[in-house]
């Protein structure tokens, strides 16, 4: 039973774990109003009859703060990747010269900069939900081995244990969109 509380409490501190990288790659696509190749990171090019992620057809780099360059494999794919990133939807318009596609990153507005905070909470909103969901499990399996015979004041302990992983967790989640609000209003 000692077994399956510790395995029930490190279950939870994994998914915890993982929901702060699938904030930290979800954060990181947010425009800032500096380029970054992340940016186009989901962005999928039609290549040999498959949908293909960008990055494995193309260089993606930054020439400078404002502008993104994709240097494609094959000068076939360029009308392919410039469509995709149209169709993409992400407000950037390419410029393609024949060799390479450029992308100048516009400055951003104060309204979108709001609206890009207000994504990035609701992003910390969501993980904070899925922490509190395997915090939740956890105290389950704890109870449930309680009414099989674990001792009340271990129980007790490990569930400290689990509110002060998911109170850290919280915190980090706090943390990354502090620094990412601050991030899209500086100008």
């Amino acid at each position: 039973m000692q077994d399956d509380v510790n395995n029930a409490i490190q279950q939870a501190k994994k998914e915890m774990e993982s929901s702060i990288q699938h904030l930290q790659q979800e954060l990181a696509k947010i425009r800032t109003g500096k380029a970054s190749p992340s940016m186009l990171a989901g962005i999928k090019v039609p290549y040999y009859g498959n949908l293909t992620p960008l990055n494995q057809v193309a260089n993606v780099s930054t020439s400078d703060a404002k502008t993104l360059v994709i240097q494609p494999w094959e000068k076939s794919m360029l009308a392919p990747i410039e469509k995709a990133i149209f169709e993409a939807n992400l407000g950037l318009t390419p410029q393609n010269d024949g060799e390479l596609i450029r992308i100048n990153i516009p400055p951003l507005t104060e309204e979108r900069r709001r609206d890009l905070v207000k994504q990035a909470k609701a992003l910390g909103e969501d993980t904070k939900v899925s922490i509190r969901n395997a915090r939740h499990k956890a105290m389950d399996q704890i109870k449930n081995a309680t009414k099989e015979g674990y001792p009340e004041d271990a129980a007790k302990r490990k569930e400290a244990e689990v509110q002060e992983l998911t109170d850290e967790y919280s915190k980090k989640v706090d943390q990354l969109i502090e620094v990412k609000e601050k991030d899209v209003m500086t100008v």
